[in-house]
């Protein structure tokens, strides 16, 4: 009788292996995975994750009498969320092309590794799931500890000692240069509103820069920064020179736009340019046509904002400020439209047929079993045998696999 191929899986979502002892995932095997639960308890005795693994370890122990089994731990990122998850299901990608497990059984040390249960079901199915908790840390009067132990972890530490050194630093800086404590108030919810609803890990996908010195756009991305910090200057010292003179909010408002876009388009514009040089090396032209749209659309907001500011400040009169609305809402439907055939000429020339589709947090949604050009689709046949067609303007990457959004 031929024996199931069961995996044991474990998940480090916060990547503390790589963060504490220098393992990064997947982990694969007894042996690998006991030195590095080892490695870690010798670090931190008081690590969770490694009491996990070890749990793991057990669990395999125990499998492997009857069942063909194959343990692996799997780390995420420190930041968490996306990027933890994209991590996780790359590392899951290559670990099932080599062991294709029947079903697996999940090992977790709490609610943040099992946010990423979705991922795993889409590609394999979960037999039995085990938590594994510290008996310590039950009893509470241990809760001060736990805490403190969380603090010193990168993602907790921003939380409690980042945002209020950033609000103590801002009241110092806006003392020293004159600035109303109003804007400095503005600023910080700006930041609180992006960290708190994860605008950053969005922008971080939508341009999914990776800096490294071995590429060129490292050298865009470079001469961006002091573009960026020197617009921010010129709009405080906008805000400062309308208060002193008491201009009101609405005008006040415009002459801080007006100063921002004399050189923040350009920063942007340098990012977006060391991006495309970036996907041309890596042959991913399919992801040129999505960045040019950034350019684009740098343009237009470019235009109906400076145009709005002049208009306000009496520079421009209301006439020009309704043809600068109206030119930039025909210059975005001629762009999207020239940038769709552009699209649909490059994804002509791949052969997409066959290819696996997985969803941008790495779900998986089927194979690719044909396209339909004329009509702009794909189609597309789940795990269950279903058909279903999405839109060639959903594909967000094609390389061995496609990512959609879905």
């Amino acid at each position: 009788m031929l024996k199931r191929k069961v995996l044991v899986l474990c998940i480090d979502r916060d990547s503390d292996l790589s963060e504490k002892v220098k393992i990064s995932g997947p982990v694969i095997g007894r042996k690998a995975n006991l030195e590095a639960a080892t490695k870690l308890a010798l670090a931190d005795p008081e690590e969770p994750d490694a009491n996990t693994i070890f749990e793991a370890i057990r669990t395999y122990d125990e499998l492997s009498k009857e069942e063909e089994v194959e343990v692996v731990t799997l780390t995420g990122s420190p930041k968490l969320g996306y990027q933890a998850d994209k991590e996780i299901s790359g590392q899951l990608e290559r670990v099932l092309s080599q062991f294709k497990a029947d079903s697996c059984v999940f090992v977790s040390d709490g609610a943040s590794d099992e946010e990423v249960l979705p991922i795993i079901q889409s590609r394999v199915k979960i037999d039995s799931k085990k938590n594994v908790v510290m008996k310590q840390a039950q009893e509470l009067e241990k809760t001060y500890f736990v805490l403190l132990e969380k603090l010193r972890e990168p993602y907790y530490a921003q939380l409690v000692f980042g945002i209020p050194a950033l609000l103590l630093l801002a009241l110092v800086i806006g003392d020293y240069l004159g600035v109303g404590w109003k804007l400095l108030a503005a600023l910080l919810g700006i930041y609180l509103l992006i960290k708190g609803f994860g605008i950053d890990y969005r922008l971080t996908g939508l341009l999914d820069l990776h800096i490294s010195v071995e590429k060129i756009s490292l050298i865009a991305y470079l001469a961006a920064l002091p573009f960026f910090v020197i617009s921010l200057w010129l709009g405080v010292q906008a805000y400062s020179s309308a208060a002193h003179a008491g201009t009101d909010v609405v005008k006040t408002s415009a002459l801080v736009i007006r100063s921002l876009l004399i050189l923040l388009p350009w920063a942007a514009v340098l990012v977006v340019l060391g991006r495309i040089v970036d996907l041309l090396q890596e042959g991913r032209k399919f992801e040129v046509a999505r960045q040019g749209m950034y350019l684009i659309m740098i343009m237009i907001l470019w235009l109906l904002f400076s145009s709005a500011a002049d208009w306000v400040l009496a520079d421009a009169t209301f006439s020009e400020f309704v043809i600068s609305i109206v030119a930039s809402i025909a210059m975005a439907f001629v762009s999207i439209w020239a940038l769709k055939l552009i699209r649909m000429s490059v994804v002509s020339s791949m052969k997409l047929e066959n290819k696996e589709v997985l969803s941008e947090i790495g779900a998986y949604i089927g194979k690719i079993i044909g396209v339909d050009r004329r009509k702009g689709m794909l189609v597309i046949q789940t795990a269950l045998g279903q058909r279903l067609t999405l839109a060639l303007d959903n594909i967000v990457n094609v390389g061995e696999k496609v990512i959609v959004r879905y």
